[in-house]
């Protein structure tokens, strides 16, 4: 019926992680467009502390959620390694899926929970609160307007301090490591910002003996030849922003990544001789996320043009990773070379694999 209001998207929670106790579950039971029904985990004692929090039921296991009639999505905040194994069960068993990001650790991954969803007819959507924030529509619209003339360069980072030793995202075998984590925020900003098509110039990975990532950059290029810095990792002082540089004008863009729902961000347009600051409405953009994704299953258009475009974006955001991961320079640390560099001028020898040593300056 023409303006009837749609009930609430009955959601089930499978993973019982920090960010859904700190974040999404408290959002998610304060949506009218959602309704939190039942939570599982790896934990029975847990889910249960989350059942009592969060006022819903819990399951004895996360295979248990999925058999719920009343659940008709899920939530996924397991470790990034289960993603793909928990989103296909999902889908299998009839559930629309928001899966915390990455959706997997690799565009294979991907790639097979988009063609299921797509096979299913099911809503398949990463979390990434970001790209709900109206503020990178905004910048996008004074790109579009000529503001910054000719745009050249983009540079984008999200990067926060070290973690506790136990934490997950430190567990190579759980998908844990920097590129995974914070990486893929100023990857998925590049494509939002620049478009389809983008390519991986180059990357250098700061890596523990283990292997895993602890920090990183990356040069992408657009086809129309805009560059794209991208800085990420565990081992700075807090930075979520990019900034945005044509021949006429540069734009800057703080808390680009998490900012809280009481902020009003400002938009900092930087001329040759003059300088002009955009004060925004704020905006909550983990509840415009849930929004949009109940909004979508009660569409019933998983199959239209806007969710393929979603998953599309989605797989491409995972190519971008593979291709990080293909082409980096991995420099070791925490192993002693920074003593031996500070002993030998910066002179180190090419690691294996590479015949272009790494750049020194003077």
């Amino acid at each position: 019926m023409s303006g009837a209001v749609a009930r609430p998207l009955r959601l089930g929670a499978l993973g019982t992680s920090s960010i859904a106790r700190r974040r999404t579950l408290p959002r998610a039971v304060a949506a009218p467009e959602v309704e939190l029904v039942a939570v599982a985990g790896r934990s029975a004692r847990k889910a249960a502390a989350f059942a009592e929090q969060f006022g819903c039921a819990a399951e004895a296991d996360l295979a248990s959620l999925l058999e719920r009639p009343d659940v008709e999505a899920v939530y996924i905040s397991t470790p990034t390694a289960l993603h793909r194994t928990w989103a296909a069960r999902a889908l299998r068993a009839g559930k629309h899926v928001l899966v915390e990001k990455p959706v997997g650790v690799n565009a294979h991954e991907a790639r097979e929970l988009a063609d299921l969803a797509r096979e299913r007819g099911l809503v398949l959507r990463e979390n990434f609160m970001f790209l709900h924030h109206p503020q990178h529509a905004f910048a996008a619209d004074l790109v579009r307007q000529g503001r910054l003339g000719r745009l050249s360069t983009m540079h984008a980072a999200f990067c926060i301090p070290p973690l506790p030793a136990d934490d997950i995202r430190y567990a190579p075998d759980m998908g844990g490591g920097a590129l995974l984590d914070v990486g893929v925020y100023p990857l998925r900003a590049a494509q939002l910002l620049l478009g389809r098509g983008l390519q991986v110039a180059g990357a250098v990975l700061r890596t523990r003996p283990d292997g895993l990532d602890l920090s990183g950059q990356a040069l992408l290029v657009s086809p129309s030849g805009v560059l794209a810095n991208v800085t990420f990792g565990f081992e700075h002082a807090y930075a979520s922003t990019y900034s945005l540089w044509g021949d006429t004008a540069r734009l800057s863009v703080t808390r680009a990544f998490t900012p809280p729902p009481a902020h009003q961000p400002v938009l900092v347009l930087e001329e040759q001789d003059h300088e002009e600051r955009f004060t925004l409405p704020a905006a909550d953009q983990l509840h415009n996320c849930l929004a949009e994704f109940a909004a979508a299953v009660r569409r019933d258009e998983a199959g239209g043009a806007e969710e393929a475009g979603s998953r599309r974006a989605m797989v491409a955001g995972m190519d971008l990773v593979d291709l990080v991961n293909k082409v980096a320079v991995r420099v070791p640390v925490g192993d002693g070379r920074e003593e031996r560099d500070r002993h030998t001028g910066g002179e180190w020898a090419p690691l294996p694999g590479r015949d272009v040593p790494p750049c020194t300056t003077t």
